[in-house]
C-alpha cells in the first residue's frame, strides 16, 4: 500500500556495518512481531492491562527509531555511520513516545490539559514524524500537514467559509501529541492493529513461492488463449494484489514475469506496462480483502464486513471483465496467439501444487464471515495455514530463514506506513481540531451549486488529487473523514458515500501524472511513462464511470430486489462490452469511427441500471444501437470471407 510502500524503500537506507545492520533489521522485525502479537490479542489471555494509546506510541517509537537509524538523511549521503543528530533523534523518539507508555495511565483522565512538558513534547513527536516521512516519502504529505497547522494557527484570518476560531500552539501540540484524534489517532490504530498481519501473509505466501503458483495457475488457465500473457498478467496480479496491500509491491512483484511475457508475444511495451498497472491496482477493489480497505469501511460505517464485500463485488467484477475484453480484443486486433503449448506448465502438476494454497484463503474468509474474528487475527490464521500447506512439497517448504526474511520485509514496507500515517493523524487531527473538515465539505457542497452530478465530479477529482503518493487505505481514511460527510449530507446513501471515495482514492494510482504503479511498470517495461498511464486510463475505464453509477443506482451495490439487481448486472456487462469494443476499435473486425463513437455511446446508455421508464428506454435504445453496429459488422465480415473463400 504508497503510491505505496514497497521494497524500493530499501535504497533510502544506509549501508551499515554488522552490528547496526543487525540493529536496524531487528528494529524492522520488531514492528512486525508487536504487531502480530497485538493482534493475537494475548494481553488479554494474560490479563495485560495495555490502554491502546500505550501500544501505539510502542510501535510508533520503534519505526522513528528504525527511520532515524537506518534510512539517509539525504539521498547523497555516503557515510555508513549514523550522525550524531540522528542519535539526537533517536534519544528524543524513545523520550516522547517512552513518556505516553510510561504515564498515559495518568495521563488519560486529563488529556487536554497544557503544561510546559506536554507541549514540548507535543512540539518534539510532530517535528520527528514531519522528518521522519521527508526521508520515507517526500514532501507532498508534509506540504498538507503544514497547511494544517497553520491554518488552525491562522484561520481567524482567513475569509468566507474558511473563517475559524484559531488556537495557540501549545493547545494544538498537546492534541496532536495525546488525544486519539492526533498522531495516535485511527490512522496509526488501523496500521498497528489491522494491517501488519496482512502485509506479513502477502510475504509469507512469496516466501513459500505462493506468488509463483498463482502464476502458475494463471498461465495453465488463460496461457495458451489469444493474448494468453496478458490474461496471465490480469489473473496473476488479481489474485495476488488482493491480499498484498501495496500496488507498487504487486508491479513489482508480478511484473518482471508478465511484463517481459507480453511483450514477447507481440503487445507494445506501453499497453504491457498498463496491462500490468491497471490488474494490480485492481486487487485493491477485489473481494475478499480489497487491499484492506474492506475493514476499515465495515468500521468506518459500523456495518457487517460480509456487506462491505458484497456491496464490492459487481464493480470489481465489472472492472476486470472490461480489462480481460479490452486485452483480448486487442489481442484480435493485432492478430496474437496464445503461448505454446510447451511453454505452459502442465496442468496436473500445477493444480497439485495449487488446491493446498487454497486453504489460507478459505479459512481467511471463513474466520472473518463465518466466525466474526478480527482481521488481524484472521491474517494470522491464514499465516499458520500458509506455513502449513507450504511444509506439504519440499519446493515450498519454509526454513526459518525464509520466514525471518519475510517477517523483515514486512517491517521494511511497515516503515514507510509508520511515516504516512502518523503524519496523516497530524492532518486528520487538525482538520478536526480547528473545524476544517466542516468547511471543506461545505466548500464541496458550495462548488457543485446544489447538482449532484456535479458534487460527485468535483468529488473524484479531489479524491484522486488526495490520493496520489499515499496508501490506499490510508487515501480512504483521508477522504472519509474530509469529504465523506458532504456526500452524505447531500443525501447519498452511507455506503455508496464510502464506495465512490474508495474507488477513486485507488484510482491515483493509475491517474496521470502522479501515477506511481504506472510508472514501475513502465520501468520495467522500458517504455514511455506518458504513453503507458494514458493506455491505462483507457483500460480502467470502468472504475471511473461505475461509481457515478452506483452511486445514483445502488443496484450495482447489490442493494435492491433480485430481478432489479440481475438486470441491472446484465446491461452493466452488455454496456462494458460495448464500451471496450470502441476503445479498442475491433470486435469481429476493425471498427470505422463512427462505429466506435456509435457503440461507445450505445454502451454508455447501457451502464445505468434501467430504474424508470426513462432509463429503461435508455437502455433499449443503447442495446437497439449497440447489437445494430455489431450485427451489421458481423454481416459484413461473414460477406468478405465468403468472397475470399
Amino acid at each position: 500500500m504508497s503510491d505505496e510502500p514497497d521494497k524500493g524503500s530499501a535504497g533510502k537506507f544506509r549501508a551499515h556495518g554488522r552490528f547496526l545492520s543487525f540493529v536496524t533489521r531487528g528494529l524492522l522485525a520488531a514492528l512486525t512481531l508487536l504487531g502480530c502479537l497485538w493482534a493475537s490479542q494475548l494481553h488479554h489471555a494474560f490479563e495485560l492491562v495495555v490502554y491502546i494509546p500505550q501500544y501505539l506510541a510502542l510501535m510508533l517509537g520503534v519505526g522513528l527509531s528504525a527511520c532515524f537509524i537506518g534510512i539517509k538523511a539525504r539521498s547523497g549521503e555516503q557515510d555508513r555511520r549514523v550522525p550524531w543528530y540522528d542519535w539526537i533523534a533517536v534519544v528524543a523518539t524513545l523520550l516522547v513516545c517512552g513518556y505516553v507508555i510510561v504515564r498515559y495511565p495518568v495521563l488519560v483522565t486529563n488529556l487536554g490539559g497544557v503544561s510546559t512538558e506536554r507541549w514540548v513534547l507535543g512540539t518534539v513527536t510532530t517535528v520527528l514524524v514531519i522528518e521522519a516521512t521527508r526521508r520515507l516519502i517526500g514532501w507532498a504529505l508534509i506540504v498538507l500537514a503544514v497547511l494544517g497547522i497553520f491554518y488552525a494557527l491562522y484561520s481567524h484570518l482567513l475569509p468566507g467559509v474558511l473563517y475559524g476560531p484559531s488556537t495557540e500552539w501549545t493547545r494544538l501540540s498537546v492534541y496532536l501529541y495525546l488525544d486519539g484524534s492526533g498522531i495516535l489517532g485511527l490512522p496509526l490504530s488501523v496500521f498497528a492493529t489491522i494491517i501488519i498481519p496482512f502485509i506479513l501473509f502477502g510475504q509469507v505466501l512469496y516466501s513459500v513461492g505462493g506468488d509463483k503458483v498463482l502464476t502458475e495457475v494463471a498461465m495453465s488457465l488463460m496461457g495458451r488463449y489469444r493474448g494468453g500473457p496478458a490474461k496471465v498478467a490480469v489473473g496473476a496480479s488479481s489474485l495476488f494484489g488482493t491480499i498484498s496491500g501495496s500496488v507498487i509491491s504487486n508491479v513489482m512483484t508480478d511484473g518482471p514475469v508478465t511484463i517481459p511475457m507480453m511483450v514477447r508475444s507481440g503487445y507494445p511495451k506501453h499497453l504491457a506496462a498498463a496491462i500490468e498497472a491497471v490488474a494490480s491496482n485492481g486487487g485493491q477493489i477485489m473481494p475478499p480483502v480489497m487491499g484492506l480497505t474492506a475493514f476499515l469501511i465495515a468500521d468506518m460505517l459500523n456495518v457487517a464486513y460480509a456487506e462491505v464485500v458484497i456491496a464490492a463485488t459487481v464493480p470489481a467484477l465489472l472492472y476486470y471483465f472490461a480489462l480481460f475484453i479490452q486485452v483480448d480484443l486487442e489481442a484480435a486486433k493485432n492478430g496474437l496467439v496464445g503461448l505454446p503449448r510447451e511453454s505452459l506448465p502442465p496442468r496436473g502438476h500445477v493444480w497439485r501444487r495449487a488446491w493446498v494454497f487454497a486453504a489460507p484463503f478459505i479459512l481467511l474468509i471463513y474466520t472473518l464471515v463465518f466466525l466474526d474474528w478480527q482481521p488481524g487475527k484472521s491474517a494470522l490464521a491464514a499465516i499458520a495455514a500458509t506455513l502449513v500447506v507450504g511444509a506439504l512439497r519440499r519446493d515450498t517448504r519454509p526454513t526459518i530463514a525464509g520466514v525471518w526474511h519475510a517477517v523483515v520485509e514486512t517491517g521494511r514496507v511497515l516503515l514507510d506506513l509508520v511515516a504516512v500515517v502518523a503524519v496523516a493523524g497530524i492532518i486528520i487531527g487538525t482538520l478536526q481540531f480547528s473545524g476544517l473538515a466542516f468547511g471543506l465539505s461545505l466548500v464541496v457542497v458550495t462548488l457543485a451549486g446544489g447538482v449532484l452530478l456535479v458534487l460527485l465530479f468535483v468529488t473524484a477529482v479531489l479524491s484522486i488529487v488526495l490520493g496520489m503518493g499515499l496508501p490506499t487505505s490510508i487515501v480512504y481514511l483521508l477522504l472519509a473523514s474530509l469529504i465523506a460527510p458532504a456526500l452524505v449530507d447531500f443525501g447519498v446513501a452511507p455506503l455508496g458515500a464510502h464506495m465512490f471515495l474508495f474507488y477513486f482514492g485507488t484510482m491515483s494510482s493509475i491517474t496521470p501524472p502522479l501515477c506511481f504503479a504506472t510508472f514501475a511498470a513502465a520501468t520495467i517495461a522500458g517504455c514511455n511513462f506518458w504513453q503507458a498511464g494514458w493506455a491505462g486510463m483507457r483500460l480502467a475505464f470502468v472504475a471511473y464511470i461505475v461509481p457515478f453509477i452506483f452511486v445514483l443506482h445502488p443496484e450495482l451495490l447489490m442493494i435492491g430486489t433480485p430481478v432489479r439487481i440481475v438486470v441491472a448486472l446484465l446491461t452493466a456487462i452488455i454496456g462494458v462490452s460495448f464500451v471496450s469494443a470502441a476503445f479498442v476499435g475491433h470486435f469481429f473486425a476493425t471498427l470505422g469511427k463512427l462505429e466506435r463513437t456509435l457503440l461507445g455511446l450505445a454502451g454508455l446508455c447501457l451502464i445505468p441500471s434501467p430504474a424508470n421508464a426513462t432509463l429503461a428506454a435508455i437502455n433499449a435504445a443503447g442495446l437497439l444501437a449497440g447489437t445494430g453496429v455489431l450485427g451489421f459488422q458481423y454481416l459484413r465480415t461473414r460477406k468478405a470471407s465468403r468472397a475470399a473463400a
